[in-house]
């Protein structure tokens, strides 16, 4: 059915009382998203919102990296406990009017009639999920006249004549329009959190952007458009902080021990951004620096079981001591 096992009443409460402090744990710098997330959720499973319609539709708006597919990732593995619990469809490849007809499905006598609609049998086989429509600007007018009928009615009827429920999926679309604002304001690539009026005044904007690209019917019936802030150098020593104990996860059975000087904390920190992607980089800016040059050494026998490892940054490099060993240094660029 699609149902998880585990999805009685009890532990569905008590995951949305907990679910501000769950995302947090991963969504680093957008605090307002998560509680405005949360709190639509919450309305909606205690009854405060037609049950016939998806527990909640939302627009992300804001730069890239920033956290907006990692917040659907994360909201799809902890409500419906399954990583294969979100649905995500590039809006790109619906840019035109022929294009629309294969989210219900082909119709009769088309290639693919009887495979049912890329979104439809999705959602069909996976009734509990997050759907996420990225760059949902790049969508034709005709796609939106089929997401009204998800929002208003909760249902989609696909080529087959099956009647598809989305009364118990979240419905998430992300855009970047309006984010040059963002990019030209940010110092570095990074916010500053004392510029809460600039951030205001570029909210403004970019919401009088979408209202310029979108339909008033259409985001009526949104139940909340949430702009993203610009990640300031404190969130960045947060999610290097998040990745680098990924990675230390994957050193557990070697009984190695590695830790980071505050200046390698932010020589990462800045490695791993960049003003157009974000923190996207991120993962490979620790790949490159530690992961790299720390499976070589590992791999050449100078750190091994019990080794406990610093990183430290001396000039443009990071340099790798273990407790009784002469340090080895590599180089930033």
């Amino acid at each position: 059915t699609g149902i998880p096992v585990k999805r009685v009443a009890q532990t569905e409460s008590e995951k949305l009382l907990k679910i501000e402090d769950e995302l947090r744990k991963y969504i680093i710098g957008q605090d307002n998203v998560i509680e405005t997330l949360a709190h639509a959720i919450q309305r909606t499973r205690a009854g405060l919102k037609d049950p016939n319609r998806p527990i909640g539709s939302f627009v992300f708006l804001g730069p890239s990296g920033v956290g907006k597919t990692l917040l659907a990732k994360v909201l799809a593995k902890y409500l419906f406990e399954d990583e294969s619990a979100l649905i995500r469809i590039d809006m790109s490849e619906y840019m035109e009017k022929f294009t629309s007809s294969r989210l219900t499905g082909a119709p009769p006598g088309y290639v693919g009639y009887e495979e049912g609609g890329q979104l439809t049998e999705r959602v069909r086989r996976k009734p509990y999920s997050v759907v996420l429509l990225d760059e949902i600007e790049k969508a034709h007018p005709d796609v939106f006249n089929i997401l009204l009928q998800v929002l208003d009615e909760g249902r989609l009827t696909d080529s087959l004549g099956r009647r598809v429920d989305f009364k118990n999926t979240i419905l998430i679309m992300t855009s970047n329009v309006g984010t040059k604002d963002i990019k030209s304001n940010t110092a570095f690539g990074f916010s500053s959190r004392s510029a809460k009026f600039d951030y205001e005044s570029m909210k403004q904007k970019i919401m009088d952007n979408i209202k310029r690209i979108f339909n008033p019917e259409f985001l009526n019936r949104i139940d909340n458009i949430i702009v993203f802030k610009p990640l300031s150098i404190d969130d960045m020593l947060k999610i290097v902080d998040i990745e680098f104990k990924e990675m230390l996860n994957k050193l557990k059975d070697r009984n190695i021990i590695v830790k980071l000087s505050t200046g390698a904390r932010k020589f990462l920190a800045e490695k791993g951004f960049d003003s157009v992607l974000g923190a996207r980089p991120m993962k490979r800016a620790i790949q490159r620096y530690v992961e790299d040059p720390l499976a070589g050494e590992i791999l050449k026998g100078r750190f091994g079981d019990g080794s406990k490892i610093k990183i430290a940054i001396r000039g443009d490099k990071l340099s790798f001591t273990d407790s009784t060993k002469t340090p080895m240094e590599i180089s930033g660029d």
